[in-house]
């Protein structure tokens, strides 16, 4: 390639119509009608100027990319190009669509080897993102396939292409351009003899898009989370361990957090008045207190504005034990989730049993999951909430040696890795002598994020001083969540081996 090469990406305009024509026939010399005549372009730069582009190199155009804006609902994925097309007028394009709709690209042979036709594709995508469009979709081509049709259906022909094992230079440069094949259409273009009338339905996603939305419900791309580290200590009332919870929702809603999330057995200290009875009743004692401390966390996140995940507390019903934690949203609504997996002491000494609903919420601020303490040492249960469209995973937990804090700590990091997901552990701290089977906790809160560029080199936004009466507050970005899912170092989501594996939810 010449160093002193000059080129240049512009809006095609109509004085550039015989460059175009030199172009198309040579790249569609085995069509009946090789190229778009000069009414159709006229036409096209009429409606949609904005989304025709052309690349040229020392005055002469050697590239160019045409497209409209369709409301592709009307059309589905059944369509042919004469139907998306209006029968090559564009009367279907439509400036209020959701779709940018690549109509042709074209790259003169003799310039192949300087990659203009991604250059074309990104400025497509730039021009998707700007228009706050949700997709660029397109038929594409698979002119090899001809001499493979007699052997191969289109789907084989296709995954062969995608594994390497065949060269179809037009479906490799799409899937290269981070498009994925939605479907094969059928009679797609019926001129394309070298794809035997197949054509991919080809789908790029903007990650960026927004939905309309009235201006009071827009959720913002940041999100404050706010941990307390709780300190375990005697309350001479339910009333006074009432006034410390809020306390701490006071004062971590006052920097406008979105979440607040408590530890889990925060209401431990109120067993220290059943402490004359066995552990199993004084547990069953302590659910007394769960249903009046509900209503006070619900009172709480509508008046202190802030969404909380309440820890968790002891629930019974139909006479069995329950580890529950609640959601309490600020706008008086509320979810709850029992802890899925007991561990052997709670199950010995207090007959806990586990829940079994797995499940998401949504929220003002993003998708979110609850996993109480041994529940997120079980992978499979934060890739259930991922495929759910989980962003941010709450860990309220209780540990009572460094060895079990360790084992809630590194499965929860390995949570956001695996999940490209935030997780958010809080745990208790200090000692409680006075109530059985709570004798000393070990805590460090923290928030983890995923490993990739757009995030914290070890994987950690913020967290607590280990073992210290806190709060900790951080932002996260749900938008480095999307661009990691799209165009991270790796895609664990994406990259999944769906044909090989998979987790299963029995209902």
């Amino acid at each position: 390639m010449d160093s002193n090469l000059t080129l240049e990406l512009r809006h095609l305009q109509l004085e550039d119509y015989e460059s175009l024509k030199s172009i198309m026939e040579v790249v569609y010399k085995d069509f009946d009608e090789p190229y778009w005549k000069r009414r159709d372009i006229k036409r096209l730069l009429e409606k949609f100027p904005e989304g025709q582009l052309c690349v040229i190199i020392e005055g002469e155009m050697v590239a160019a990319a045409l497209a409209i804006i369709v409301d592709y609902k009307k059309y589905g994925d059944n369509h042919t190009y004469n139907q998306i097309t209006g029968d090559e007028t564009f009367n279907t394009h439509d400036p209020n669509g959701d779709v940018l709709y690549g109509i042709d690209i074209l790259v003169h042979p003799e310039h192949r080897g300087l990659r203009l036709g991604r250059r074309l594709y990104d400025a497509r995508k730039e021009l998707c993102e700007s228009l706050n469009l949700r997709a660029i979709m397109a038929g594409g081509r698979i002119p090899n396939y001809e001499e493979h049709s007699e052997n191969l259906s289109p789907r084989q022909y296709i995954n062969k292409v995608k594994r390497k094992e065949l060269d179809d230079p037009t479906l490799n440069f799409q899937l290269s351009n981070d498009f994925h094949v939605k479907k094969i259409l059928k009679n797609y273009l019926p001129d394309d003899k070298a794809s035997k009338e197949y054509a991919t339905l080809l789908e790029w996603n903007n990650i960026y898009y927004q939905e309309k939305e009235d201006l009071l419900n827009t959720k913002r791309s940041y999100v404050r989370i706010g941990l307390v580290q709780w300190q375990m200590r005697l309350f001479p009332s339910f009333d006074a361990m009432v006034e410390q919870v809020e306390y701490f929702v006071d004062a971590v809603s006052d920097y406008q957090s979105d979440f607040i999330l408590f530890p889990e057995f925060f209401d431990a200290p109120m067993m220290a008045e059943y402490n004359h009875l066995g552990e199993a009743e004084a547990i069953r004692k302590l659910a007394d207190h769960t249903e009046p401390m509900l209503e006070k966390f619900k009172e709480f996140a509508v008046s202190y504005n802030v969404n909380i995940i309440t820890g968790s507390m002891p629930f019974i019903r139909n006479n069995r034990l329950y580890n529950i934690s609640y959601l309490c949203r600020r706008d008086g609504s509320h979810d709850s989730y029992e802890k899925i997996h007991i561990t052997p002491s709670e199950e010995t000494s207090w007959g806990m049993v586990g829940g079994n609903r797995v499940k998401t919420f949504e929220t003002d601020s993003g998708k979110i999951g609850i996993l109480i303490c041994y529940d997120v040492e079980f992978p499979e249960l934060a890739r259930i909430y991922a495929e759910q469209g989980l962003d941010i995973l709450f860990v309220p937990f209780l540990t009572d040696t460094q060895n079990g804090y360790h084992r809630v700590r590194h499965c929860a990091q390995a949570r956001a890795i695996e999940n490209e997901c935030y997780v958010a552990i809080a745990g208790c701290v200090g000692n409680l002598p006075k109530v059985n089977n709570m004798d000393i906790q070990y805590a460090q809160s923290a928030i983890f994020t995923p490993s990739d560029f757009a995030f914290p080199t070890n994987a950690i936004k913020a967290e607590a001083t280990p073992n210290t009466e806190m709060t900790l507050i951080a932002d996260v970005d749900l938008e480095h969540l999307k661009e990691l899912h799209e165009f991270g170092s790796v895609r664990n989501l994406k990259d999944r081996r769906g044909d090989l594996y998979e987790v299963i939810l029995r209902k």
